[in-house]
């Protein structure tokens, strides 16, 4: 495999914030829930205990026989009654008695037989029935679900589901300001000039400028847009409303669109303030064109959302800020000006953009002299600041595992191939013919790279597996940040990628499956370069459908394709990205057969050391990279 280095926030009170007098503890249902339950326990126990108490029903009829029983009362689901003065006691209650009644049609007579005085009675429990039968146990339902719907739309209940959940972030709260951002210059200078707007709206009015409506930030995954919106809440001084798009969609319809309503209603009566809106395509996806489409809730909020930025009623004062990976789905609509004026773009930082993010993430970090943040900022050409910041903590815990004071090189080395190539699996257990297979095959990457004219030059070579399934690693560090890629560097791409499966075929006479990855990698380069960058002879300069992708997430997600040529074309394209694949394959192969030496000699000590370093590598591929004959 060829590793390429590509507080819980309180609501504020009116001030703004959240000290002040404690506030007085309200009704809390689930508390008389509980009572309630507990309660009708206790009932049950109590009609279980006055049920169980007595003498049996056969005791009973033997006391009457023997003339003990002075008198009986019975009712509809008990007897009671007492014995007689001079009668034995038979229970712990004494000359009183109950039991539960059984139908007994010789009970009376058996009663009149012997002289006992009985009379019926009827017990009025219809009160009692009601309230454990049907108050209570509604009750508790009632309480229940009340309970829930509050904990569903805190403090709103079942009349608010609708309110926004935006959070209103009290200054003293925020402590990030536009010092702890650090390798997107570009994007921190626009916002800063919004924050001098609402500082100093006069300096821009007078010249008849009109604040932006609102901002969108736009960018791959962990390249800062959070961290940005909290810079400018930091810095700007006015009230910050933040809410998710997710927040306003609910299983309930019309829910989202109300929570809309609710949020800029709130908004408005703050302005000037500023709403952040974090990952605004859940709610901002183009709409369908089908009838049934405009019925969806997506939508309704959607609408309203358009409504509220840019409708008849004035929004002044209100700047909404939103932050997005997926701007291509983002309805058009909602990105034109007068919604969205500006759209700020956040590209990967660059050598000296990283270099800065490095810095700002070390400052609490406790640093051993050996540490060069230059060399650790080139050997992550492609990183955005959430990898840069992932690198630093992982370098932290490896030292402290070590029981190590500083932090070293050694750890920032450690950290950036874990994060590149994945975690080391030592405890995963190779074969001698698979370890074998493996030191080739990483071989003849590193051979190839090194014997190209344009390849990056290999930084490490490695046969420990790692990650899911990578059972070796060859890492490539570029130089230099590159924004674009001619023919002949595409080309020893290609070659670099194809060099593990051919150094199999050479050494072995046979292929395994752990060319996988090289081979899908290889066929993507290939097919870009037919359809999409008319870099093919036999195809001429026109370019082909590309399926339509994410365009800061991963390459591989396809977002639908059509196809706007024909068949014979389609075929024609095929057979000149396997020509492409093939003619590499070519020259890769005469490539290896040439430095043989050198591959039996990487791949020997690799199998020895399991992990190469650069300065080993280069004094075993002689000569030096510049006196080689390029390809």
């Amino acid at each position: 495999m060829v590793a390429k280095v590509p507080k819980k926030e309180n609501a504020p009170d009116k001030n703004g914030e959240n000290g002040g007098q404690k506030k007085k503890p309200g009704f809390n249902p689930l508390a008389l829930v509980i009572a309630l339950f507990i309660l009708a326990i206790f009932h049950n126990m109590l009609n279980s205990m006055n049920s169980a108490g007595g003498l049996s029903y056969n005791e009973f009829v033997d006391q009457i026989k023997l003339g003990n029983v002075e008198e009986v009362e019975i009712s509809d689901v008990f007897i009671r009654g007492q014995f007689k003065q001079n009668s034995p006691p038979t229970n712990e209650q004494g000359r009183k008695f109950n039991l539960v009644k059984v139908e007994d049609e010789n009970l009376v007579p058996l009663l009149a037989a012997n002289k006992v005085k009985f009379k019926g009675v009827i017990e009025n429990t219809w009160l009692k029935d009601i309230l454990f039968a049907w108050v209570i146990p509604l009750g508790i339902l009632f309480l229940l679900w009340s309970f829930v719907l509050k904990r569903f739309s805190p403090g709103s209940g079942i009349m608010g589901i609708g309110k926004s959940r935006a959070k209103l972030a009290a200054q003293k709260d925020i402590k990030v300001t536009f010092k702890d951002v650090a390798g997107i210059d570009e994007a921190r200078g626009e916002l800063e000039e919004l924050v001098e707007f609402l500082k100093t709206p006069e300096r821009f009015k007078r010249l008849g400028g009109k604040i932006p409506r609102g901002v969108l930030l736009v960018g791959a995954p962990g390249t800062g847009k959070t961290l940005l919106a909290k810079a400018l809440a930091g810095e700007a001084g006015v009230p910050f409303y933040s809410i998710s798009g997710s927040d306003f969609i609910e299983m309930f319809v019309g829910v989202g669109a109300s929570r809309v309503r609710d949020l800029f209603a709130s908004a408005k009566k703050s302005a000037p303030c500023i709403v952040f809106i974090d990952e605004i395509d859940s709610i901002g996806r183009a709409r369908s064109v089908g009838v049934a489409g405009t019925h969806e809730e997506r939508e309704q909020t959607l609408n309203q959302l358009l409504a509220e930025m840019d409708g008849f009623e004035p929004n002044q004062g209100v700047i909404v800020v939103a932050a997005t990976n997926r701007p291509e789905i983002l309805d058009p609509a909602l990105l034109r000006p007068g919604r969205f004026d500006r759209h700020i773009s956040i590209a990967k930082p660059d050598i000296k953009g990283r270099h800065k993010i490095l810095e700002v993430h070390t400052k609490a970090v406790s640093l051993d002299p050996d540490v060069n943040l230059e060399v650790v900022a080139q050997r992550t050409a492609g990183f955005v600041g959430a990898d840069l910041a992932n690198i630093v903590n992982e370098a932290a815990l490896l030292a402290g595992r070590k029981g190590k004071l500083k932090v070293g090189m050694q750890e920032f080395e450690v950290a950036i191939d874990r994060v590149i190539a994945g975690l080391e699996m030592k405890s995963k257990v190779m074969t001698k013919k698979e370890k074998e297979i493996t030191a080739y095959h990483e071989s003849g990457h590193a051979i190839v790279a090194m014997n190209v004219k344009h390849a990056d030059p290999v930084h490490k070579v490695s046969i420990i597996p790692r990650g899911i399934g990578a059972l070796g690693f060859t890492l490539q560090l570029p130089t230099e940040d590159r924004n674009m890629m001619t023919l002949s560097e595409l080309l020893d791409r290609l070659a670099v990628l194809l060099g593990g499966r051919i150094a199999e075929k050479i050494v072995f006479n046979e292929i395994s499956t752990g060319a996988e990855n090289d081979l899908k990698r290889a066929t993507e380069i290939a097919k870009s370069m037919v359809k999409d960058y008319g870099m093919s002879e036999r195809m001429g300069l026109v370019t082909y459908e590309r399926d339509r992708r994410p365009m800061f997430l991963d390459p591989g997600m396809q977002l639908g394709s059509s196809k706007d040529y024909s068949e014979a074309t389609a075929r024609e394209i095929d057979l000149e990205i396997k020509s492409i694949l093939d003619d590499t394959e070519k020259r890769v192969f005469e490539l290896l057969k040439d430095k043989r030496d050198q591959l039996n000699a990487l791949a020997t000590r690799l199998l020895e050391k399991e992990v190469v370093e650069k300065d080993e590598i280069t004094q075993l591929i002689y000569p030096p990279r510049d006196t080689i004959a390029t390809l």
